[in-house]
């Protein structure tokens, strides 16, 4: 093997957003985590929303856009009031009944 091929791998500290740190190895010096075991829900057994970057008060916006252009356009679909027939009157004499007398 190769000696100057490798990069070098050495132990590092992961630090996450939570606060929790541990080492390791790594090529790397340091990392930056979002979620650690510590934190993340499928290992504590919390419900709760892990959050990255904004993205589900992002996606509750879309879903509210989407609502209301539903609601618009559902008020938009409302069948419109009929005109009103005219009487057969009406159509051989027309809309002036002073002219038929």
């Amino acid at each position: 093997m190769k000696q100057t091929i490798h990069p070098k791998y050495e132990e590092t500290t992961v630090t996450c957003a939570c606060g929790n740190t541990f080492t390791t190895r790594s090529t790397r010096q340091n990392l930056r985590v979002d979620v650690c075991s510590n934190c993340h829900p499928f290992y504590t057994g919390e419900q709760r929303i892990v959050d990255t970057a904004g993205q589900v008060d992002r996606f509750m916006r879309r879903l509210q856009t989407a609502q209301s252009r539903q609601a618009q356009d559902v008020a938009r679909r409302t069948p419109k009031a009929e005109p009103k027939k005219r009487s057969l009157y009406q159509e051989v004499y027309g809309d002036d009944e002073q002219t038929a007398q």
